[in-house]
């Protein structure tokens, strides 16, 4: 979302601005009071309504079509796999377990893990603690052919989260992008924390897009000052998002991502209003 913050004196002087640089039909979306050296400033963040219509898009995705595949045999629904893709320090591990026994996720549906993260140190540890914790399976890939038998063993899930190393796609070692890969999930969710730089949203999504990534995924919104750069954050990766996360505790610091989002920009979307 193409969101533009413009500033001035008053008011009036700042919607001018607005105007003049999104159209007579710019919308404002959030509104404070800003500081510059001595002097109290407003400040204004605006956007025309097709990025607001877009946006909206991005935070109403299509829901996880868990139980639509079937084998052949039987007819017996295949898990729903999810991967959770990202740079390193995004979070992966931890909202994989807030993913996993959050009942606005995935509901009373049966989950296991499938970690691919067996680079950093005290990964697979860690998300053994929440596996064990939960009493939910957990199984560990090393390499591709190690993915049917570990499938097998998780056939009974409903749902299969699968949680990667904290790498660049086009990183020295692409191992777990072959397994990946191999494993085809139905949805791939870029974890990206919400202190991220917005400048360098795009070529994330760009970069991961070799991973699959098919939506995103915001976390640490907890530590974020501007709330309403999130929103920006969010536009700017331009993936359809259906979660957010805002702090450690499992499982409640995992929601839904359309409202909270919508109410970082402080106030409904409404158009200016020019004298």
């Amino acid at each position: 979302m193409r969101l533009e913050a413009f500033r001035g004196r008053d008011l009036a002087t700042v919607f001018l601005e607005a105007r003049r640089s999104l159209g007579d039909d710019a919308i404002i979306l959030h509104s404070h009071t800003v500081h510059d050296g001595t002097r109290p400033m407003i400040e204004v963040l605006a956007a025309a309504p097709t990025e607001i219509r877009r946006f909206h898009r991005l935070l109403a995705p299509e829901p996880p079509s868990i139980g639509a595949s079937r084998s052949g045999r039987g007819g017996r629904s295949q898990p729903f796999h999810i991967a959770l893709v990202g740079p390193t320090g995004a979070g992966k591990t931890t909202t994989a377990a807030k993913l996993a026994v959050h009942a606005e996720a995935f509901g009373s549906r049966r989950v296991g893990f499938l970690a691919l993260d067996t680079y950093r140190a005290g990964a697979i540890e860690q998300l053994q603690g929440y596996a064990d914790a939960a009493e939910l399976p957990l199984e560990i890939v090393y390499d591709a052919a190690e993915v049917a038998g570990a499938r097998r063993r998780l056939a009974s899930c409903d749902v299969i989260i699968i949680d990667t190393p904290g790498r660049g796609p086009h990183g020295t070692d692409p191992a777990w992008r072959v397994i990946l890969r191999s494993i085809q999930p139905q949805e791939t969710h870029l974890v990206v924390p919400a202190t991220m730089r917005i400048d360098l949203a795009a070529a994330l999504t760009r970069e991961f897009a070799a991973a699959g990534a098919t939506h995103a995924l915001l976390t640490k919104l907890d530590e974020v000052p501007n709330d309403a750069m999130v929103a920006q954050l969010a536009g700017q990766l331009a993936l359809p998002l259906r979660w957010v996360t805002d702090g450690q505790n499992i499982p409640a610091d995992l929601h839904t991502a359309g409202p909270l989002l919508l109410e970082t920009l402080d106030v409904a979307p409404r158009r200016m209003a020019f004298a």
